[in-house]
């Protein structure tokens, strides 16, 4: 498994929907980087038995945690612990890169 990558190279863009490329994956953790364009979302779902951390790369998107809804752009950081629904939506006119 490649060991070094660049995450901000890695990002891609679909026009039908959010674009998932993976950096990393082993049996305990998944490394991958999100590609939104301009009206994309991940709907609200849950994951019962893991933590998802979203870290954004370059743009602004609307994240929310347990009906908890923040704006946030680059550099920033969400915790979306086991059990809690989470979701993100790009609203703005650029697109979204995180590091999830």
């Amino acid at each position: 498994m490649e060991r070094f990558r660049d995450a901000m190279s890695a990002a891609a863009y679909a026009a039908d929907k959010l674009k998932k490329t993976n950096l990393f994956e082993t049996d305990r953790m998944f490394c991958d980087v999100y590609g939104l364009l301009p009206g994309q979302e991940q709907r609200a779902h849950v994951h019962a038995e893991s933590d998802k951390v979203y870290f954004v790369l370059a743009g602004t998107g609307s994240f929310t945690v347990d009906n908890q809804t923040r704006a946030l752009g680059a550099g920033h950081a969400v915790f979306a612990p086991a059990g809690c629904a989470h979701a993100v939506r790009n609203d703005s006119d650029q697109p979204l890169a995180l590091l999830v």
